[in-house]
């Protein structure tokens, strides 16, 4: 355990655990790092087979840290994103491993958007998923503008991506990135059965054929760098500082 992340090595499944609920789990440039290790470290360990990633029970996470995100996101102007969420987002992009998301409570932001590089997503009753760049006067993030439309189709990706409007665990189930519906509080126990019977397949088999059904690594980074220089160009403009503060006074008040 570090921080507010634990991260575990199970048989043959690393658990990764955002720990941070005072925040609602809200991811900081520290935490998008050990994720990133995490999964890194993973890549040419034999013995580790698949990767979860939950939340535990009641939230899977509330997205960026916005005050770290900002802090870090605007400190040189040539960097359009913070380096240890763009590493992070690398990592997702050139994972072979299967990775399983146990979403329960709310994803938002990078929540709902790092589901897309995902495998094999269960959600809780109770989840909840919402992007709402828009709304901070940014744009979408994570390759996350070509991912949901392949999976979901242009109509749903625009409701989510541009309009902000929450999805609810139906709804993500219904749109197709959601595999499987369960109760609250069960989706890790779930998640980890899940990663059990893919653990007890051929793996060569496995990375073949996922590898089949994923877009090329370089399609996902060039769309994440073509994404990343447009959030930053959007983090210093007017509409967006203008969101943020908005965002903030309403947060002190």
């Amino acid at each position: 355990m570090t921080g507010h992340l634990i991260v575990s090595d199970d048989d043959a499944m690393r658990v990764i655990t955002l720990r941070r609920p005072e925040k609602k789990n809200a991811i900081t440039q520290e935490m998008y790092r050990l994720m990133s290790d995490a999964i890194d470290t993973a890549q040419n360990n034999p013995k580790i087979r698949c990767i979860v990633i939950t939340g535990g029970s009641g939230v899977f996470t509330a997205g960026n840290d916005l005050e770290d995100f900002l802090k870090e996101g605007t400190n040189n102007t040539d960097t359009p994103r913070a380096s240890n969420a763009a590493k992070f987002l690398y990592s997702l992009a050139h994972n072979v491993k299967p990775i399983i998301a146990a979403v329960d409570g709310i994803a938002i932001g990078i929540g709902t958007t790092m589901l897309f590089h995902c495998d094999y997503v269960l959600a809780s009753k109770t989840a909840t998923f919402k992007t709402p760049f828009i709304n901070l006067g940014l744009v979408p993030e994570g390759a996350s503008s070509l991912l949901m439309p392949r999976t979901m189709g242009h109509q749903r990706a625009f409701a989510m991506l541009v309009m902000g409007r929450t999805f609810t665990a139906d709804d993500a189930h219904t749109a197709g990135f959601v595999n499987v519906v369960v109760s609250p509080g069960h989706t890790e126990a779930e998640a980890r059965k899940v990663a059990r019977e893919i653990c007890a397949l051929p793996a060569e088999a496995v990375a073949i054929s996922r590898k089949l059904l994923k877009l090329p690594p370089e399609d996902m980074t060039r769309r994440i760098d073509q994404e990343g220089h447009l959030f930053g160009e959007r983090m210093r403009s007017k509409e967006a500082i203008a969101a943020f503060k908005a965002f903030f006074s309403r947060k002190r008040g």
